[in-house]
């Protein structure tokens, strides 16, 4: 049975090339044994962790070189779904190379992106999101053991949600790369509140410093703020496009574009305009006008006068811009 028929072909599209070719080729599964360390002159380290939310587990291999404290090679074997093994497979890459005080800081995010066909398209889809954290704790094992040192040590990060292990900064990252509005949709992404429920709002069975309600909110407006700022800033530069505009700018921008472009035209004859109201809807930008002097009345006011005037204004403003004189 093809892949499109067990998954789906939507859910399939979901996962990027990157993904799919761990899935079926692995490229650091595989055994490290004493015999290696000893024929390498390196430490060996053989850490479990096992994710009960999901049901997956790994047991991740380092070779270290104990005057450097460098890993100087890794393997992995996996229990569980495509996705936790792809994972597996780009956490032991992360780690190649590194010392073990540098690795222990990958994070699952680390993994995630590094699983990414494109920078900005997430590599897997949200309800396998979580499976990237199973990496990011089996490393805090085999740290721990290299350096006698509690896993918990090395959590610089507050979890939130005890059952999936997701931590506040990887729920934040999360609600910013992908725009989420709600807290199913984090559940969704992260397995966050998907078990005991006790992180996602006060009353729970279990009492949390932070719950993803108000985790969520706080994102939002700084990402609102964030957006606001961007536009302000947009403003002062002169790169803020007509649609992005307030409609106090927009009043501005179009006043200004009747001054320089279309007021010296008509006062050459005689004649002026007044800007009487503009109104938005439909997909248009509709901009009411009076006619002064020599134009109100001209037998040009509604046609080839008109029609300029419109025409300026969707050059150098917006192509939806319509002029309707009063």
């Amino acid at each position: 049975m093809g892949k499109n028929n067990l998954l789906g072909g939507a859910l399939w599209d979901a996962y990027s090339k990157e993904v799919s070719r761990r899935m079926d080729n692995p490229t650091h599964l595989g055994v490290l044994t004493e015999e290696d360390a000893k024929v390498r002159g390196a430490r060996l380290i053989v850490a479990d962790y096992g994710a009960e939310s999901c049901g997956d587990a790994v047991r991740l291999y380092w070779l270290i070189d104990p005057k450097t404290d460098q890993i100087i090679d890794a393997k992995f074997k996996s229990f569980g779904c495509g996705t936790a093994i792809a994972s597996s497979d780009m956490m032991v890459e992360l780690c190649l190379g590194k010392r073990v005080q540098e690795a222990v800081k990958i994070t699952n995010l680390d993994v995630e992106r590094g699983l990414r066909d494109h920078p900005d398209v997430p590599a897997v889809p949200g309800q396998k999101m979580h499976c990237s954290v199973m990496a990011y704790d089996v490393i805090k094992q085999a740290a721990g053991q290299y350096l006698g040192k509690n896993p918990e040590d090395f959590e610089d990060e507050i979890i939130v949600c005890e059952c999936a292990r997701v931590s506040l900064g990887t729920i934040k990252e999360v609600i910013k790369l992908n725009d989420l509005k709600s807290v199913e949709e984090i559940t969704n992404y992260t397995k966050a509140g998907g078990f005991c429920g006790s992180c996602i709002r006060p009353g729970g069975h279990e009492a949390r410093e932070y719950y993803l309600v108000d985790i969520l909110q706080e994102v939002r407006s700084e990402m609102e703020a964030e957006k606001r700022k961007e536009v302000a800033q947009k403003s002062l530069e002169g790169d803020l496009s007509f649609i992005e505009m307030t409609m106090v700018q927009k009043v501005k921008a179009i006043d200004k574009t009747i001054d320089t472009h279309i007021r010296p035209m008509l006062m050459m004859d005689g004649g002026n305009l007044e800007v009487l109201d503009i109104k938005e809807g439909g997909g248009f930008v509709d901009v009411y006008i009076r006619y002064m002097g020599a134009c109100d009345g001209c037998a040009s006011a509604a046609t080839g006068t008109l029609f300029a005037i419109e025409g300026v204004l969707q050059e150098h403003l917006d192509e939806n811009i319509r002029v309707l004189p009063i």
